[in-house]
């Protein structure tokens, strides 16, 4: 989790099924995932777009496991600057998950909170806001306001109203968040330090 970036959204296929073409596909998303994460989208890019293109003939077009492919090279697209190909492939990915998977599936809330994240970076801080707004409220109904998921999308949603100018409604936001996430997780905790770090950089928080 991370104040400039995407969120850490990289999902590992299953490589379910015994075929060696499957676990194949797993291990090439995995490897591309992870080029991403060491800051080459770039690289990771036309792979990951190759890797969809198979999963969609092995496995169709619906499978879950096609479906994380397709969110990872959204991902990807928008951390390669290719902004606008990447924040139309994360509206068709959070569609397709919701058809496919249903509106409250954990995958579904990942595509969703991602896209929220890519409507700030390219700017759209309203609808960046709205949609911080709906998977924040629907990852705290389903998993818990302190819930690490949950810290993220609240994370992003003191984000995108900070954008927008909403500075006092970013601040409560923010430092509810950093609360819970001192109590549930402890100072030191990845998630904890990222919210602080989130505050810092924003101007939010000075400690």
């Amino acid at each position: 989790m991370t104040r400039a970036s995407l969120p850490d959204t990289y999902a590992e296929t299953t490589g379910s099924g015994t075929t060696g073409v499957v676990a194949d596909l797993a291990e090439r998303n995995s490897a591309a995932a992870q080029e991403c994460r060491a800051g080459n989208p770039k690289h990771a890019v036309p792979e990951l777009a190759a890797v969809l293109s198979d999963c969609r003939a092995v496995l169709g077009p619906e499978h879950p496991d096609t479906l994380r492919v397709a969110g990872n090279l959204a991902v990807a697209c928008m951390l390669a600057g290719r902004r606008r190909e990447g924040l139309t492939m994360l509206v068709s990915a959070v569609a397709d998950r919701s058809r496919v998977l249903g509106d409250l599936h954990p995958d579904t809330l990942a595509a969703r909170d991602a896209l929220a994240v890519a409507y700030r970076l390219a700017g759209d801080v309203d609808d960046a806001v709205a949609l911080s707004a709906l998977v924040t409220a629907q990852r705290t109904r389903t998993l818990g306001a302190d819930h690490p998921d949950t810290l993220v999308s609240r994370m992003g949603l003191a984000m995108a109203r900070s954008a927008a100018g909403a500075v006092e409604s970013a601040y409560a936001v923010l430092t509810s968040a950093i609360a819970d996430a001192e109590q549930a997780l402890g100072p030191t905790h990845g998630h904890t330090t990222a919210l602080l770090e989130c505050g810092r950089h924003s101007g939010l928080i000075r400690r």
